[in-house]
Protein backbone atom coordinates (compact mmCIF):
# COMPACT_ATOMS: atom_id res chain seq x y z
CA UNK A 1 0.00 0.00 0.00
CA UNK A 2 1.63 3.31 -1.18
CA UNK A 3 1.88 5.73 1.47
CA UNK A 4 0.30 8.81 2.23
CA UNK A 5 1.51 11.26 -0.81
CA UNK A 6 -1.69 13.87 -0.97
CA UNK A 7 -0.47 15.33 -4.49
CA UNK A 8 -0.04 12.03 -5.59
CA UNK A 9 -3.91 11.12 -4.30
CA UNK A 10 -4.83 14.70 -6.04
CA UNK A 11 -2.87 14.14 -9.48
CA UNK A 12 -4.89 10.53 -9.32
CA UNK A 13 -8.10 11.94 -8.68
CA UNK A 14 -8.15 15.22 -11.26
CA UNK A 15 -7.64 11.97 -13.94
CA UNK A 16 -10.92 10.12 -12.94
CA UNK A 17 -13.83 10.37 -15.38
CA UNK A 18 -16.42 13.02 -14.50
CA UNK A 19 -18.82 10.31 -13.69
CA UNK A 20 -21.26 9.45 -11.19
CA UNK A 21 -20.30 6.81 -9.05
CA UNK A 22 -18.94 5.45 -5.71
CA UNK A 23 -15.63 6.31 -3.68
CA UNK A 24 -13.76 3.80 -1.21
CA UNK A 25 -11.13 6.02 1.09
CA UNK A 26 -8.26 3.43 2.55
CA UNK A 27 -5.83 3.68 4.95
CA UNK A 28 -2.27 2.85 4.96
CA UNK A 29 -3.23 -0.63 5.53
CA UNK A 30 -5.73 -0.82 2.84
CA UNK A 31 -8.36 -1.00 5.14
CA UNK A 32 -11.90 0.91 3.46
CA UNK A 33 -12.55 3.85 6.28
CA UNK A 34 -15.18 5.85 4.50
CA UNK A 35 -17.64 5.25 1.95
CA UNK A 36 -19.30 8.06 -0.29
CA UNK A 37 -20.65 8.98 -3.25
CA UNK A 38 -20.73 11.43 -5.78
CA UNK A 39 -22.54 12.80 -9.21
CA UNK A 40 -18.82 13.51 -10.51
CA UNK A 41 -16.53 11.82 -8.80
CA UNK A 42 -13.23 13.88 -10.27
CA UNK A 43 -14.79 16.61 -8.21
CA UNK A 44 -15.82 14.92 -5.24
CA UNK A 45 -12.77 12.94 -4.68
CA UNK A 46 -10.06 15.74 -5.84
CA UNK A 47 -11.99 17.80 -3.27
CA UNK A 48 -10.46 15.57 -0.18
CA UNK A 49 -7.36 16.23 -1.08
CA UNK A 50 -6.57 19.98 -1.92
CA UNK A 51 -4.68 21.60 0.81
CA UNK A 52 -7.74 23.94 1.97
CA UNK A 53 -10.24 20.99 1.97
CA UNK A 54 -12.62 21.47 5.16
CA UNK A 55 -14.90 18.24 5.61
CA UNK A 56 -16.06 19.62 8.76
CA UNK A 57 -15.19 18.06 12.60
CA UNK A 58 -16.90 14.34 11.57
CA UNK A 59 -14.48 13.65 8.24
CA UNK A 60 -11.91 16.11 8.57
CA UNK A 61 -9.01 13.87 10.73
CA UNK A 62 -10.07 11.27 8.34
CA UNK A 63 -8.02 13.35 5.57
CA UNK A 64 -4.78 12.09 7.02
CA UNK A 65 -5.63 9.09 7.18
CA UNK A 66 -5.88 8.48 3.54
CA UNK A 67 -3.15 6.76 1.92
CA UNK A 68 -5.00 5.39 -1.57
CA UNK A 69 -8.80 5.23 -2.92
CA UNK A 70 -10.51 3.01 -5.15
CA UNK A 71 -14.19 4.47 -7.34
CA UNK A 72 -17.28 1.95 -8.69
CA UNK A 73 -19.08 4.34 -11.55
CA UNK A 74 -22.40 3.66 -11.81
CA UNK A 75 -24.82 4.29 -14.67
CA UNK A 76 -27.03 6.81 -12.29
CA UNK A 77 -27.55 8.24 -8.49
CA UNK A 78 -29.93 5.44 -8.22
CA UNK A 79 -27.26 3.06 -8.53
CA UNK A 80 -24.81 4.88 -6.74
CA UNK A 81 -27.42 5.60 -3.73
CA UNK A 82 -27.82 1.54 -3.35
CA UNK A 83 -24.20 0.62 -3.88
CA UNK A 84 -23.11 3.33 -0.90
CA UNK A 85 -25.88 1.55 1.28
CA UNK A 86 -24.59 -2.13 0.62
CA UNK A 87 -21.09 -1.58 0.70
CA UNK A 88 -21.34 0.78 3.66
CA UNK A 89 -23.06 -2.46 5.31
CA UNK A 90 -20.66 -4.90 4.15
CA UNK A 91 -17.67 -3.18 5.23
CA UNK A 92 -18.76 -0.97 8.15
CA UNK A 93 -15.89 1.80 7.45
CA UNK A 94 -15.22 3.65 10.62
CA UNK A 95 -15.96 6.97 9.39
CA UNK A 96 -19.54 5.89 8.37
CA UNK A 97 -21.07 6.23 11.64
CA UNK A 98 -24.15 8.20 10.72
CA UNK A 99 -25.06 5.09 8.26
CA UNK A 100 -24.38 2.78 10.96
CA UNK A 101 -25.87 3.92 14.51
CA UNK A 102 -29.44 2.64 13.06
CA UNK A 103 -30.90 0.03 15.02
CA UNK A 104 -32.18 -1.72 12.46
CA UNK A 105 -31.66 -1.61 8.37
CA UNK A 106 -34.37 -1.04 5.59
CA UNK A 107 -35.33 -3.85 3.08
CA UNK A 108 -36.99 -3.17 0.20
CA UNK A 109 -40.18 -4.92 -0.34
CA UNK A 110 -42.60 -5.51 -3.33
CA UNK A 111 -45.66 -7.28 -2.63
CA UNK A 112 -46.01 -9.73 -5.20
CA UNK A 113 -49.03 -11.68 -4.06
CA UNK A 114 -51.34 -8.56 -4.60
CA UNK A 115 -53.10 -8.39 -8.19
CA UNK A 116 -51.15 -5.06 -8.24
CA UNK A 117 -48.12 -5.43 -6.39
CA UNK A 118 -46.74 -2.35 -4.48
CA UNK A 119 -43.13 -1.13 -3.55
CA UNK A 120 -42.48 -0.38 0.13
CA UNK A 121 -39.46 0.64 2.35
CA UNK A 122 -39.75 -0.91 5.37
CA UNK A 123 -37.68 -2.19 8.63
CA UNK A 124 -39.80 -4.77 9.44
CA UNK A 125 -39.69 -7.75 6.23
CA UNK A 126 -41.07 -10.69 8.46
CA UNK A 127 -44.42 -8.10 8.84
CA UNK A 128 -47.41 -10.82 8.20
CA UNK A 129 -48.52 -8.09 5.83
CA UNK A 130 -45.58 -8.75 3.57
CA UNK A 131 -46.10 -12.90 2.91
CA UNK A 132 -44.94 -14.27 0.22
CA UNK A 133 -43.68 -10.75 -0.65
CA UNK A 134 -40.44 -10.42 -3.13
CA UNK A 135 -37.77 -8.80 -0.19
CA UNK A 136 -33.93 -7.53 -1.18
CA UNK A 137 -31.75 -5.88 1.12
CA UNK A 138 -30.73 -4.82 3.61
CA UNK A 139 -29.56 -2.00 2.56
CA UNK A 140 -28.21 0.66 5.53
CA UNK A 141 -29.62 3.98 4.41
CA UNK A 142 -33.22 4.55 4.32
CA UNK A 143 -33.42 7.91 2.97
CA UNK A 144 -30.88 6.55 0.36
CA UNK A 145 -33.26 3.47 -0.36
CA UNK A 146 -36.30 5.66 -0.31
CA UNK A 147 -34.65 8.53 -2.77
CA UNK A 148 -33.38 5.75 -5.20
CA UNK A 149 -36.72 4.16 -5.41
CA UNK A 150 -38.43 7.70 -5.98
CA UNK A 151 -36.19 8.36 -8.85
CA UNK A 152 -37.14 4.62 -10.60
CA UNK A 153 -40.65 5.46 -9.75
CA UNK A 154 -40.46 7.98 -12.78
CA UNK A 155 -39.27 4.91 -15.22
CA UNK A 156 -41.62 1.86 -13.78
CA UNK A 157 -44.79 4.11 -12.49
CA UNK A 158 -45.50 1.08 -9.99
CA UNK A 159 -47.86 1.99 -6.57
CA UNK A 160 -46.32 2.76 -3.37
CA UNK A 161 -49.42 3.10 -1.29
CA UNK A 162 -51.21 1.06 1.14
CA UNK A 163 -54.55 0.59 -1.02
CA UNK A 164 -56.14 -2.75 -1.32
CA UNK A 165 -56.84 -2.76 -5.04
CA UNK A 166 -58.85 -5.13 -6.90
CA UNK A 167 -59.52 -4.88 -10.53
CA UNK A 168 -62.99 -6.19 -9.84
CA UNK A 169 -64.27 -3.51 -7.64
CA UNK A 170 -66.59 -1.38 -9.21
CA UNK A 171 -65.77 1.93 -6.61
CA UNK A 172 -62.19 1.90 -8.87
CA UNK A 173 -64.45 3.86 -11.50
CA UNK A 174 -64.74 6.85 -9.25
CA UNK A 175 -61.88 6.53 -7.60
CA UNK A 176 -59.58 9.97 -8.03
CA UNK A 177 -56.31 9.15 -8.41
CA UNK A 178 -52.93 10.47 -5.98
CA UNK A 179 -51.07 13.16 -6.84
CA UNK A 180 -48.01 10.51 -7.71
CA UNK A 181 -50.54 9.98 -11.06
CA UNK A 182 -50.73 13.38 -12.21
CA UNK A 183 -46.90 14.14 -11.96
CA UNK A 184 -46.79 10.50 -13.61
CA UNK A 185 -44.83 8.26 -11.13
CA UNK A 186 -47.96 5.99 -11.07
CA UNK A 187 -50.60 3.81 -13.43
CA UNK A 188 -53.41 4.46 -11.12
CA UNK A 189 -54.72 0.99 -10.93
CA UNK A 190 -56.59 2.23 -7.88
CA UNK A 191 -58.96 3.27 -10.58
CA UNK A 192 -58.66 1.23 -13.11
CA UNK A 193 -56.17 3.24 -15.67
CA UNK A 194 -54.07 -0.01 -15.74
CA UNK A 195 -54.77 -3.77 -16.63
CA UNK A 196 -53.51 -6.12 -13.81
CA UNK A 197 -50.96 -8.11 -16.77
CA UNK A 198 -49.95 -4.82 -18.20
CA UNK A 199 -48.88 -3.33 -14.48
CA UNK A 200 -47.53 -6.70 -13.14
CA UNK A 201 -45.15 -6.43 -16.79
CA UNK A 202 -43.74 -2.77 -15.47
CA UNK A 203 -42.86 -4.30 -12.00
CA UNK A 204 -41.59 -7.30 -13.11
CA UNK A 205 -39.26 -4.92 -15.16
CA UNK A 206 -38.30 -3.17 -11.68
CA UNK A 207 -37.37 -6.02 -10.16
CA UNK A 208 -35.15 -7.19 -13.41
CA UNK A 209 -33.74 -3.59 -13.20
CA UNK A 210 -32.36 -3.92 -10.20
CA UNK A 211 -30.74 -6.73 -10.74
CA UNK A 212 -29.22 -5.66 -14.14
CA UNK A 213 -26.91 -3.27 -15.49
CA UNK A 214 -28.87 -0.73 -17.69
CA UNK A 215 -27.37 -1.40 -20.90
CA UNK A 216 -28.41 -5.22 -20.56
CA UNK A 217 -31.91 -4.13 -19.60
CA UNK A 218 -31.86 -1.30 -22.75
CA UNK A 219 -31.39 -4.14 -25.01
CA UNK A 220 -33.62 -6.22 -23.57
CA UNK A 221 -36.24 -3.59 -23.87
CA UNK A 222 -35.64 -2.80 -27.27
CA UNK A 223 -35.97 -6.39 -28.50
CA UNK A 224 -39.36 -6.06 -26.62
CA UNK A 225 -40.48 -2.94 -28.09
CA UNK A 226 -39.98 -4.14 -31.46
CA UNK A 227 -41.72 -7.63 -31.10
CA UNK A 228 -44.66 -5.85 -29.67
CA UNK A 229 -44.50 -3.37 -33.13
CA UNK A 230 -44.60 -6.66 -35.45
CA UNK A 231 -47.25 -8.02 -33.51
CA UNK A 232 -49.06 -4.78 -34.25
CA UNK A 233 -49.36 -3.93 -30.09
CA UNK A 234 -48.51 -0.80 -30.73
CA UNK A 235 -49.88 0.78 -27.53
CA UNK A 236 -47.87 -1.83 -25.57
CA UNK A 237 -44.37 -0.61 -27.75
CA UNK A 238 -45.58 2.86 -27.24
CA UNK A 239 -45.39 1.87 -23.13
CA UNK A 240 -41.78 0.35 -23.73
CA UNK A 241 -40.38 3.38 -25.97
CA UNK A 242 -41.52 5.70 -23.20
CA UNK A 243 -39.63 3.33 -20.38
CA UNK A 244 -36.79 2.95 -22.79
CA UNK A 245 -36.82 6.88 -23.08
CA UNK A 246 -37.04 7.17 -19.26
CA UNK A 247 -33.66 4.85 -18.56
CA UNK A 248 -31.68 7.06 -21.05
CA UNK A 249 -33.30 10.19 -19.17
CA UNK A 250 -32.28 9.09 -16.04
CA UNK A 251 -29.09 10.77 -15.59
CA UNK A 252 -30.02 14.21 -17.25
CA UNK A 253 -32.87 14.14 -14.92
CA UNK A 254 -30.98 13.83 -11.56
CA UNK A 255 -28.45 16.73 -13.08
CA UNK A 256 -31.55 18.87 -14.16
CA UNK A 257 -33.33 18.74 -11.12
CA UNK A 258 -36.73 16.75 -13.34
CA UNK A 259 -36.97 19.79 -15.25
CA UNK A 260 -40.20 19.93 -17.50
CA UNK A 261 -42.14 16.79 -15.06
CA UNK A 262 -43.50 19.42 -12.57
CA UNK A 263 -44.69 22.86 -12.51
CA UNK A 264 -42.48 24.06 -10.55
CA UNK A 265 -41.59 27.63 -9.11
CA UNK A 266 -37.63 27.47 -7.42
CA UNK A 267 -38.08 30.15 -5.73
CA UNK A 268 -40.46 28.92 -3.33
CA UNK A 269 -37.78 26.13 -1.74
CA UNK A 270 -34.57 28.37 -2.76
CA UNK A 271 -33.83 28.04 0.77
CA UNK A 272 -34.14 24.56 0.74
CA UNK A 273 -31.33 22.68 -1.40
CA UNK A 274 -32.26 18.99 0.31
CA UNK A 275 -35.83 18.93 0.01
CA UNK A 276 -35.33 14.87 0.36
CA UNK A 277 -33.31 15.64 3.58
CA UNK A 278 -35.61 18.65 4.79
CA UNK A 279 -38.88 16.06 4.68
CA UNK A 280 -36.86 13.24 6.66
CA UNK A 281 -36.04 15.75 9.25
CA UNK A 282 -39.91 16.78 9.43
CA UNK A 283 -40.85 12.89 9.42
CA UNK A 284 -38.52 12.57 12.58
CA UNK A 285 -39.35 15.58 14.40
CA UNK A 286 -43.30 15.06 14.04
CA UNK A 287 -42.74 11.34 15.13
CA UNK A 288 -44.12 9.99 11.46
CA UNK A 289 -43.92 6.18 11.34
CA UNK A 290 -43.97 6.77 7.05
CA UNK A 291 -42.31 8.79 4.67
CA UNK A 292 -44.46 12.31 4.40
CA UNK A 293 -44.13 12.84 -0.07
CA UNK A 294 -47.39 14.77 -0.32
CA UNK A 295 -48.08 18.30 1.80
CA UNK A 296 -51.03 20.78 1.46
CA UNK A 297 -51.29 23.63 2.98
CA UNK A 298 -54.39 26.04 3.75
CA UNK A 299 -54.44 29.97 4.93
CA UNK A 300 -57.74 32.21 4.70
CA UNK A 301 -56.79 36.19 3.79
CA UNK A 302 -59.31 39.19 4.40
CA UNK A 303 -59.43 42.72 5.13
CA UNK A 304 -61.67 43.14 7.87
CA UNK A 305 -64.00 40.58 6.43
CA UNK A 306 -64.09 41.95 3.31
CA UNK A 307 -63.85 38.97 0.46
CA UNK A 308 -62.77 36.80 2.28
CA UNK A 309 -60.58 33.78 0.64
CA UNK A 310 -59.41 30.59 1.07
CA UNK A 311 -56.61 28.42 -0.36
CA UNK A 312 -54.78 25.44 -0.43
CA UNK A 313 -51.29 24.81 -1.51
CA UNK A 314 -49.72 21.27 -2.79
CA UNK A 315 -46.27 20.18 -2.26
CA UNK A 316 -44.65 16.70 -3.71
CA UNK A 317 -41.62 15.59 -2.46
CA UNK A 318 -41.25 18.69 -0.65
CA UNK A 319 -41.13 21.41 -4.34
CA UNK A 320 -44.90 23.05 -5.17
CA UNK A 321 -47.06 21.13 -7.76
CA UNK A 322 -49.26 24.12 -9.46
CA UNK A 323 -51.60 21.81 -10.41
CA UNK A 324 -52.62 20.93 -7.05
CA UNK A 325 -53.44 24.37 -5.62
CA UNK A 326 -56.92 25.58 -5.05
CA UNK A 327 -58.75 28.90 -4.33
CA UNK A 328 -62.05 29.28 -2.00
CA UNK A 329 -64.29 31.99 -2.23
CA UNK A 330 -65.69 32.11 1.74
CA UNK A 331 -69.62 31.26 1.01
CA UNK A 332 -70.36 31.30 4.68
CA UNK A 333 -68.91 33.53 6.47
CA UNK A 334 -67.09 37.21 6.29
CA UNK A 335 -64.87 38.11 9.31
CA UNK A 336 -64.48 34.77 11.12
CA UNK A 337 -61.05 32.61 10.32
CA UNK A 338 -61.66 29.76 12.55
CA UNK A 339 -65.14 29.12 10.70
CA UNK A 340 -63.47 30.22 6.96
CA UNK A 341 -61.11 27.27 8.10
CA UNK A 342 -63.77 24.57 8.69
CA UNK A 343 -65.90 25.49 5.32
CA UNK A 344 -62.39 25.06 3.16
CA UNK A 345 -61.48 22.09 4.62
CA UNK A 346 -64.70 20.58 4.67
CA UNK A 347 -64.81 21.62 0.64
CA UNK A 348 -61.47 20.11 0.24
CA UNK A 349 -60.99 16.78 1.77
CA UNK A 350 -65.43 15.97 1.42
CA UNK A 351 -64.03 13.55 -1.35
CA UNK A 352 -61.10 12.02 0.76
CA UNK A 353 -63.22 11.29 3.64
CA UNK A 354 -65.54 9.47 1.59
CA UNK A 355 -63.00 6.82 0.18
CA UNK A 356 -62.75 8.61 -3.51
CA UNK A 357 -59.59 9.91 -2.95
CA UNK A 358 -56.31 9.78 -0.81
CA UNK A 359 -55.50 12.40 2.43
CA UNK A 360 -52.27 13.86 1.69
CA UNK A 361 -48.92 12.80 3.86
CA UNK A 362 -49.66 15.77 5.98
CA UNK A 363 -51.97 18.93 6.43
CA UNK A 364 -50.59 22.12 7.24
CA UNK A 365 -52.86 25.08 8.83
CA UNK A 366 -51.25 28.52 8.56
CA UNK A 367 -52.44 29.59 12.54
CA UNK A 368 -51.44 28.13 15.77
CA UNK A 369 -54.20 26.10 18.48
CA UNK A 370 -57.30 27.80 17.48
CA UNK A 371 -57.42 27.76 13.70
CA UNK A 372 -55.67 23.67 14.23
CA UNK A 373 -58.71 23.15 16.72
CA UNK A 374 -61.24 24.40 13.81
CA UNK A 375 -59.41 22.27 10.86
CA UNK A 376 -59.70 19.35 13.46
CA UNK A 377 -63.66 20.13 14.63
CA UNK A 378 -64.26 20.25 10.91
CA UNK A 379 -62.35 17.13 10.01
CA UNK A 380 -64.26 15.54 12.76
CA UNK A 381 -67.55 15.93 11.28
CA UNK A 382 -65.90 14.03 7.91
CA UNK A 383 -65.91 10.07 7.85
CA UNK A 384 -62.76 9.27 7.66
CA UNK A 385 -59.87 11.26 9.18
CA UNK A 386 -56.35 12.30 7.77
CA UNK A 387 -53.02 10.81 8.63
CA UNK A 388 -51.74 14.09 10.20
CA UNK A 389 -52.86 18.06 10.51
CA UNK A 390 -50.59 20.46 11.88
CA UNK A 391 -50.44 24.43 12.36
CA UNK A 392 -47.61 26.34 12.23
CA UNK A 393 -47.66 29.85 14.17
CA UNK A 394 -45.73 33.22 12.76
CA UNK A 395 -43.47 34.82 14.92
CA UNK A 396 -42.49 32.02 17.44
CA UNK A 397 -42.82 29.34 14.76
CA UNK A 398 -44.63 26.90 17.25
CA UNK A 399 -45.87 23.33 15.63
CA UNK A 400 -49.26 22.51 17.16
CA UNK A 401 -50.45 18.84 16.75
CA UNK A 402 -53.21 16.96 17.05
CA UNK A 403 -53.17 15.16 21.14
CA UNK A 404 -50.23 17.37 21.77
CA UNK A 405 -50.56 19.59 24.91
CA UNK A 406 -47.52 21.51 24.45
CA UNK A 407 -46.27 23.01 20.64
CA UNK A 408 -42.88 21.44 18.98
CA UNK A 409 -40.75 24.45 19.07
CA UNK A 410 -37.65 23.28 16.57
CA UNK A 411 -34.80 25.16 16.30
CA UNK A 412 -34.51 28.40 14.02
CA UNK A 413 -31.79 26.25 11.47
CA UNK A 414 -33.94 23.17 11.33
CA UNK A 415 -34.53 22.10 7.60
CA UNK A 416 -37.49 20.17 8.44
CA UNK A 417 -39.23 23.59 10.21
CA UNK A 418 -37.65 25.66 7.10
CA UNK A 419 -39.47 23.92 4.53
CA UNK A 420 -42.84 24.03 6.90
CA UNK A 421 -42.18 27.53 6.52
CA UNK A 422 -41.59 27.80 3.00
CA UNK A 423 -45.04 26.20 2.38
CA UNK A 424 -46.91 28.05 4.59
CA UNK A 425 -45.60 31.24 3.17
CA UNK A 426 -46.64 30.00 0.01
CA UNK A 427 -50.22 28.98 0.97
CA UNK A 428 -50.32 33.21 2.38
CA UNK A 429 -49.24 34.24 -0.83
CA UNK A 430 -51.45 32.55 -2.82
CA UNK A 431 -54.20 33.13 -0.36
CA UNK A 432 -53.52 37.06 -0.79
CA UNK A 433 -52.90 37.36 -4.05
CA UNK A 434 -56.50 35.77 -4.92
CA UNK A 435 -58.11 38.62 -2.01
CA UNK A 436 -56.11 41.22 -3.98
CA UNK A 437 -57.33 39.91 -7.55
CA UNK A 438 -61.40 39.61 -5.77
CA UNK A 439 -60.85 43.42 -4.42
CA UNK A 440 -59.63 45.06 -7.52
CA UNK A 441 -62.47 43.69 -9.28
CA UNK A 442 -65.07 45.18 -7.11
CA UNK A 443 -63.03 48.62 -6.71
CA UNK A 444 -63.16 49.01 -10.37
CA UNK A 445 -66.90 47.29 -10.96
CA UNK A 446 -65.83 43.82 -12.30
CA UNK A 447 -67.07 42.02 -10.00
CA UNK A 448 -68.84 38.84 -10.99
Amino acid sequence: MPKKDPERLLNRARELPPDTGVYLMKDAAGCVIYVGKALRLRDRVSSYFIPSADLGSRKQPMIALIADFDVIPCEGEWEALLMEARLVKDLQPRFNERLLDDKSFPYLVVTMRDEFPAVFVTHNPTDAKFRSARTLGPFVSGSSLRHAIQILQRVFKFRTCELDIRADNPSNTGFRPCLLHAIGQCTAPCANRITPAVYRADVERFLRFLSSKRSAMLRELQGEMASAAREHNFEHAAVLRDQIRAIERLDERERRGHEGEFDWQPEVTGLIHDPARALTSLQKSLECETPIRCVEAIDIAHLGGDETVGSKVCFVDGRPFKDGYRRYRIRTVANDDYRAIKEVVTRRYREASEGHELYPDLILIDGGAGQLSAALAAFATLAAQPPMVIALAKKEELIFRAGSKDPLRLGAENIGLKLCQAIRDEAHRFAQHYHHLLRSKRMFGDAQ
